[in-house]
């Protein structure tokens, strides 16, 4: 059995709002990992994203939150035996470590203590804001030799490595486009990490050729492709997911399909945890997608192309 404590899985607050019931992550984690209890569930009004239970071999059995009477209803309906005072508490007698988006975009910050004991740590989505945050956290895995994993689900959907798959029958691909809904940074990833699940790492520069709230990236490889990053906010699109992939001998475009994107995600990282891998995405590519997102903020802002080295220098 393996043993997980679960970090800032009970509420959420994006950026600096206030953080309400639920979350998400956090509850499609815990149900994932331990099922869960769906009358108890109904007893509160909170965002609860119910899971299927696919791992028979795991469970949660330490639940962390800020708003600890949120933890207790979590640990009630999921069936968790202990909620503890203090992220660090999630560390003490558990096999690895999941670290939830909770809005924050500060979660990482919880990661320290679980690598400095050498624990496989999962950090949800973003790592950080900026590259060079992102390369920090890295860096403890590194020093510390913890098995490290921060990626979009996106990354494992079917339909995503169905295409990586099917990227060499399509010959060279000079150029291809991804999009998504909502902020850059925040939710951008998702989009650029499909890109990087189907055509690999190797970003240089990024220019922002778009607007306020409708961002238009070029993404430039060493490689010499072009990515078309293209995030836009609810002001201007309906949110969804799409990839496009354009090569001499074909060119495929995809909507993936969403279904158990976090059964995925998760069974990576419990693959991770069972095979005693060090990374499922290489830790250096983890922090190429923040500042690759960095880079096309600061592109915008400044009206200039920007260097990926010059955002991790």
């Amino acid at each position: 059995m393996i043993k997980i404590g679960l970090i800032s899985a009970a509420t959420y607050g994006y950026k600096d709002a206030p953080r309400t019931p639920g979350s998400f992550h956090g509850t499609a984690f815990a149900s994932a990992f331990n099922g869960y209890d769906e009358e108890k569930k109904n007893q509160y009004e909170w965002t609860f994203a119910a899971a299927s239970k696919p791992f028979e071999d795991t469970k949660v059995v330490k639940v962390w939150d800020p708003h600890k009477d949120w933890a207790e209803r979590l640990a009630d309906v999921c069936d968790i035996p202990e909620v503890v005072d203090t992220p660090e508490d999630c560390t003490e007698g558990v096999d690895a470590v999941c670290i939830v988006d909770d809005g924050s975009c500060t979660q990482a910050d919880y990661s320290i203590a679980a690598m400095e004991k050498g624990l496989p740590t999962y950090i949800d989505k973003p790592i950080a804001l900026t590259g060079k945050r992102a390369k920090e956290i890295v860096d403890v895995a590194k020093r510390t030799g913890a098995p490290l994993m921060s990626a979009s689900s996106l990354r494992f959907v079917p339909d995503i490595v169905n295409l990586a798959a099917e990227v060499p029958s399509l010959g060279n691909i000079s150029l291809a486009t991804t999009i998504c809904g909502n902020d850059l940074v925040y939710y951008g990833i998702h989009a650029l990490e499909t890109a990087y699940a189907v055509l690999g790492p190797g970003a240089v520069s990024c220019l922002n050729v778009g607007q306020e709230g409708r961002n238009v990236v070029r993404v430039r490889f060493e490689n010499g492709r072009d990515l078309i990053l293209m995030v836009c906010t609810r002001d201007y699109m309906q949110a969804g997911y799409q990839i496009n992939v354009y090569g001499t001998g074909g060119w495929r475009s995809v909507q993936p399909n969403l279904d158990d994107l976090y059964i995925y995600l998760l069974g990576q990282f419990l693959d991770m945890v069972r095979a005693g891998k060090k990374e499922v995405v290489p830790l250096d590519e983890i922090v190429e997608v923040i500042a690759v997102l960095e880079a096309g903020e600061r592109s915008l802002a400044e009206g200039r192309e920007v260097t990926i080295e010059e955002v991790l220098s």
